[in-house]
């Protein structure tokens, strides 16, 4: 037996070498060359089983001495099996990574073939095509050739003479004729080699024909043959003149110009210059000389005017029968304080006063609820500060009826008044709400009597008012205003065409950061869809997205919807009317008149003034003191109303001047207005921006918020009350009067006198009185008291006074005392 019998051989195991495939994206592969390193694996040998003869057994795993030292039978148990377990788990993820790699792989191959096969199909609807075109080019080309071959004439004798000598010469030989024959056979078509594509493959090629670009179109290859036929027959190729209606305005581009007349505009130009005129195509010309223009090129002219681009939104009467009952519109008006939004928060079980700062109502809300019937109804909350005078104006002008809300613990107010003429001005039903009934103090009836005065006769006092007892507070008589308005709006029978082009009223307007500028709009005709496109005042825009007055977002909005426009270009006007157009340009051309008819009007109203008013204006002006200031405010009617209650701040020599109001937030162009003027800036409900804040403070720019309108009218007043010179009242202190006068050298003339009233001080005014008449006013140089100088003599008692700069003193005069303080006005 040899020694090597039952062992191994002892060898060193070497790194082994292999490869490893990776994949990349786009299915691109690559091989990688890899070694690994294996590590000497210890595999005890397996336990001798059990003697029976009960003298014990052999450890697990063999003999102890040619185990590993410290190694237990657990231990070396446990390794055993993650070593197999790990060799299991090895061979799972080399078979998934073989599954994964055979799936790529035939994912790979069956979009290849999918590429190919589409490759083969273009290959043959092009060749297709080509043989199409090819083959109707071949037909159209013998059909001309048949058209255009002339009829064989009748021979006459010179002819057959001429023919006859002819035969007689020498024919050609055959070789000659053959050679002839082949040239005219492989003789290329005139322009074949200009088709040809040599090269790179160049935008131009791609676009407008050859191999891989654009095919010609049949049309165009015909008009081509038919243009060759035209020349070979000697034919005029002159197309025919066509002759167009051109709409001429006041003013016009020349390029404009040429594009209506559907000429070229070098032709235009040049026709201009030789007129004399030398333009571009970008200048504008006037209507007479365009006109000449217009008729040497043989069109016709047609003159319109800039307003006729507004004809598109003029609105026909709709007939009877497409007409459908809509919805009353309710402006609820009245005095601050009385009410109103309470009454809306009990009909609407909603807290609008909540979100309002102050607790008043600073914009006009637009709110669709139905009755208990079922009746919808749409109201319109107006403010009834003083400073909104101009948001009720509007809220009457599209309104229905009128619920005018009087507290019976207040009567009527001055607003209440306002409220009043708005109704009468819009000639619109009214119904009276007296509020606050639940109260201790009120006095229903004394609000009927005051109403009389106003000419507002009540039904309870045989007129034809109606009037209704309510309480918001506890909701008492909420459902009698609901039925009268019911009933006012039966006998009213409103009616409307859900089905045109929509227009309505733009209640409110702001300029929101997130969704830019937002429209609350009221419609009044037509129904208003998402995608619509619509002119407003002097902006223009798409629907982007309606929402109604609970923030949901609808599709669609019809007669007496209030709905809030996303999709404007700018920030419409509030008051402005929205109406619907067919399409952009229109939009857009409407808007740019309109702008266009603002900036004129601006402009002549500053210049309809003689230069004696510009001069006299000026000269006013210097004699009063400005406070200029910057209002930026969250919507339009707010702003609107602000600017109102700053013209109304001042007096003769002190006024408010608003250099600029807007909607949104203050931008760094605020800031920079406001520092070149020496202005602050009103923040009303809006915030300045990172950059705006951070370049004011650099240059010192005072920036006030404010949410309630009374602080900030009375922060105005008490800025333009500081700009009003003091006034100074003089408070009279005694009289003295001149005994005898001395003349002191280094002094002057120095008056004897005697206090006869009050007293004498030094510190105090004088007037020197002569036969009661001013002669001089001004201070005292010295006061003494025998040779001493003193601050005050009192009645009774003799002293020298002398004058500052004047020495013109007799006996006899009478020097009257006073004392001047300045006071601090007020506006």
């Amino acid at each position: 037996m040899s020694d090597t019998d039952g062992k191994k051989t002892l060898g060193v195991r070497g790194p082994r070498s292999g490869s490893v495939k990776q994949s990349f994206s786009h299915g691109r592969t690559k091989n990688v060359v890899v070694e690994t390193k294996r590590k000497r694996v210890v595999t005890p040998k397996p336990a001798a089983p059990k003697t029976s003869d009960g003298g014990g057994s052999k450890p697990v795993g063999g003999d102890p001495r040619k185990r590993p030292a410290g190694i237990t039978d657990a231990e070396l148990e446990r390794r055993m099996k993650a070593l197999t377990a790990a060799k299991a788990r090895e061979a799972d993820e080399a078979r998934a990574r073989e599954a994964d790699e055979k799936s790529r792989a035939e994912e790979r191959e069956r979009r290849r073939a999918e590429i190919e096969q589409k490759e083969a199909e273009e290959r043959e609807r092009e060749e297709a095509l080509k043989a199409k075109a090819e083959e109707d080019a071949k037909r159209l080309r013998d059909e001309q050739a048949a058209r255009a071959k002339p009829a064989a004439p009748q021979p006459t004798p010179a002819d057959v003479e001429a023919k006859a000598q002819k035969s007689a010469k020498p024919a050609p030989n055959r070789s000659d004729r053959d050679t002839r024959d082949q040239d005219a056979r492989t003789a290329k078509p005139k322009g074949a080699d200009d088709k040809r594509r040599s090269g790179k493959l160049t935008v131009n090629q791609a676009l407008t024909g050859g191999e891989g670009g654009r095919q010609r179109s049949m049309a165009s290859m015909k008009r081509q043959q038919e243009r060759a036929r035209k020349k070979a027959m000697g034919q005029s190729q002159d197309r025919e003149k066509v002759t167009r209606d051109v709409q001429l305005p006041e003013a016009i581009v020349v390029s404009e110009l040429a594009n209506r007349m559907g000429e070229k505009v070098s032709n235009v130009v040049k026709s201009l210059m030789q007129s004399g005129m030398m333009v571009t195509q970008t200048q504008t010309i006037d209507a007479d000389t365009a006109e000449l223009i217009i008729e040497e090129f043989g069109h016709r002219v047609v003159r319109v005017s800039d307003a006729d681009v507004e004809q598109v939104i003029e609105q026909t009467e709709d007939t009877p029968e497409k007409l459908t009952d809509r919805a009353p519109i309710i402006t609820i008006m009245g005095h601050v304080d009385h009410g109103k939004t309470s009454i809306l928060d009990a009909i609407r079980n909603a807290r609008v006063t909540a979100g309002e700062a102050g607790g008043i109502t600073q914009h006009i809300g637009a709110y669709q609820v139905t009755s208990e019937s079922g009746m919808p109804l749409t109201f319109l909350d107006t403010p009834g500060h003083a400073a909104f005078t101009s948001m009720r104006a509007r809220g009457a002008q599209v309104t229905d009826i009128v619920v005018l809300v009087v507290a019976a613990d207040d009567a009527v107010m001055p607003q209440t008044i306002e409220a009043i003429n708005h109704a009468k001005a819009a000639k619109v039903p009214m119904i009276v709400a007296i509020n606050k009934i639940d109260k201790h103090e009120a006095n229903a009836d004394k609000v009927r009597t005051d109403l009389l005065q106003h000419e507002v006769i009540v039904e309870k006092l045989s007129g034809d008012v109606q009037d209704v007892e309510v309480s918001a507070k506890t909701g008492k008589g909420l459902d009698s205003l609901l039925e009268s308005i019911a009933l006012q709006s039966e006998i009213l029978e409103l009616k409307a065409n859900p089905n045109r082009s929509a227009s309505g009223a733009v209640i409110e307007a702001k300029l929101d950061v997130g969704r830019g500028p937002v429209a609350t709009v009221l419609v009044q005709n037509g129904t208003l869809r998402q995608g619509d496109i619509f002119v407003v005042g002097e902006q223009w825009g798409k629907v982007r997205a309606l929402e109604n007055d609970r923030g949901e977002r609808v599709k669609e909005a019809g007669p007496s919807v209030p709905v809030e426009v996303l999709g404007l270009n700018g920030t419409p006007e509030a008051g402005d009317v929205l109406n619907v157009v067919e399409t952009e340009a229109q939009a857009r051309e409407i808007a740019e008149y309109r702008q266009k008819a603002a900036k004129d009007k601006r402009a002549a109203a500053g210049a309809a003034t003689t230069l004696e008013q510009m001069m006299a204006k000026a000269k006013a002006d210097e004699d009063v003191a400005e406070l200029p200031i910057l209002v930026k405010a969250d919507v339009q009617g707010s702003a609107e109303a602000i600017v109102q209650a700053m013209e109304k701040i001042g007096n003769d020599e002190v006024r408010v001047r608003v250099l600029h109001y807007g909607v949104g937030a203050i931008t760094e162009t605020d800031v920079g207005l406001a520092e070149a003027s020496n202005a602050p800036i009103i923040g009303f409900n809006v915030r300045a921006n990172a950059s705006a804040r951070n370049t004011a403070n650099q240059k010192g720019v005072e920036i006030r918020y404010y949410s309630v309108i009374y602080n900030l009218v009375d922060d105005v007043t008490a800025a333009a009350s500081g700009l009003l010179s003091a006034e100074v009242r003089e408070t009279f202190i005694g009289y003295a009067e001149i005994r005898e006068v001395f003349k002191v050298s280094k002094v002057g003339n120095v008056a004897g006198c005697l206090v006869t009233e009050g007293v004498a001080r030094r510190s105090a005014g004088v007037r020197l009185l002569r036969d009661n008449v001013v002669v001089h006013e001004g201070t005292l140089k010295t006061l003494k008291r025998f040779k001493d100088e003193v601050n005050e003599v009192i009645s009774g008692q003799e002293c020298g006074m002398a004058f500052e700069n004047y020495e013109d003193i007799r006996k006899g005069d009478v020097i009257e005392i006073f004392t001047r303080e300045e006071v601090e006005r007020t506006l």
